[in-house]
């Protein structure tokens, strides 16, 4: 009984070590996404592919847009429509110029996503996990911090 119960114990310590945060999986380059980069706080997810034409024209805008939103409990993420990972991810982000951070794990499930057909499409995800805006079509970041300010009141 005291092998099942230090047994127990350890499961639980791992568990609660391992914080309570949701798995990202890893990015463009392999690395760790950490849960608190997108745990309670904004989150805006653009989903894009290499061919497609408007997802490569919206690019340099959603670059400015992580870059204006630094520091302001917003994050910018991008997820491949195509599921490509490893290497080719990574070159396929390099191609087009992405400098935000792009999931190779889709948080479809996590943030309850509706899966669309159409390229580009952008998401705004409150600090609760919830969608709040799906915006179709290519965005500049003008018009989506205009809407982050509108939903955030």
């Amino acid at each position: 009984m005291t092998r099942q119960l230090i047994g127990a114990l350890t499961i639980i310590t791992t568990l609660l070590l391992s914080g309570c945060g949701n798995d990202y999986g890893v990015d463009q380059y392999g690395q760790k996404v950490a849960a608190e980069r997108l745990d309670k706080q904004w989150v805006v997810v653009n989903y894009w592919a290499e061919w497609c034409g408007p997802c490569r024209t919206e690019i340099p805008e959603l670059n400015a847009l992580a870059e204006q939103l630094k520091g302001q409990n917003v994050g910018v993420f991008g997820v491949n429509f195509d599921n490509v990972q490893g290497d080719e991810l990574k070159a396929a982000s390099e191609k087009l110029g992405i400098k935000f951070t792009v999931l190779a794990q889709n948080p479809e499930d996590i943030f309850e996503i509706p899966r669309s057909e159409a390229l580009p499409v952008t998401y705004i995800i409150d600090d609760k996990g919830k969608v709040r805006e799906q915006l179709m079509g290519e965005q500049t970041a003008e018009g989506v911090i205009a809407k982050l300010k509108a939903l955030r009141g």
